[in-house]
């Protein structure tokens, strides 16, 4: 099942840009703007995590991570505080509260996407995904391999990149715009056509033992993962 991140943030900037990054990283995401919003969606539907600003409307975030541990569906959720109290004692306080985590304004997504799965993986390890598997083919995003049908298949890092969001989707069509913003990421400049040879490369290396070719093309679409197809 997909883990599903709760994030409550304020600024609505800041909200959009952790929305759209914990989404390509292929969790459910729910944003809420305040700390009443914020209470209201995890009684509606405990979240695996939650993505916690100190400064809110209504409800403070320590006033939130405080009735959230005090109830007995949430009191176990993972939660990072995000704050620009950078001070130590504010730390303590965050942590005392019940954070299991602490990220300091400005920060990077990079930093912040993998504190969100060293989170996962410490408290919720079932939730980490760390092997995907879908059909003949197996992807270990912590030793960063690759089998298919049993046998070891070597990708450079786009094409790693690449599989690993194709198997997030299965039979989904992605246009070569949405992998390009979901693999090399929206700030970059690469022409649109890297995707063909990147895909082509993936291709080679899936098909070099005659197992049939996974990636399906739709013409004036876009490509797609699909074992069926096979």
């Amino acid at each position: 099942m997909t883990p599903y991140v709760l994030v409550v943030e304020d600024e609505d900037a800041l909200a959009t840009l952790l929305h759209y990054n914990l989404d390509k990283e292929g969790y459910r995401v729910a944003v809420a703007g305040d700390g009443e919003e914020a209470l209201t969606l995890a009684s509606e539907r405990a979240p695996d995590l939650v993505i916690l600003d100190w400064m809110l409307p209504k409800v403070s975030g320590i006033e939130v991570c405080r009735r959230l541990r005090g109830r007995a569906e949430t009191r176990n959720v993972p939660i990072i505080m995000l704050t620009a109290r950078g001070e130590e004692s504010d730390r303590i306080r965050g942590l005392d509260t019940g954070a299991d985590d602490y990220v300091v304004k400005p920060f990077s997504m990079v930093e912040l996407t993998a504190r969100v799965r060293a989170v996962m993986r410490r408290i919720r390890p079932g939730l980490a995904d760390d092997r995907i598997t879908v059909g003949d083919i197996v992807i270990d995003r912590v030793a960063h391999r690759v089998k298919r049908n049993g046998k070891e298949i070597h990708l450079g890092p786009t094409e790693f990149r690449l599989l690993d969001y194709l198997m997030q989707h299965p039979g989904r069509v992605f246009s070569r715009e949405q992998l390009l913003d979901a693999v090399w990421g929206s700030d970059v400049y690469v022409e649109a056509r890297t995707v063909d040879v990147h895909i082509g490369r993936l291709r080679k290396a899936l098909n070099g033992s005659s197992d049939g070719d996974p990636i399906r093309t739709v013409r004036s679409a876009g490509y797609s993962l699909d074992l069926d197809a096979a």
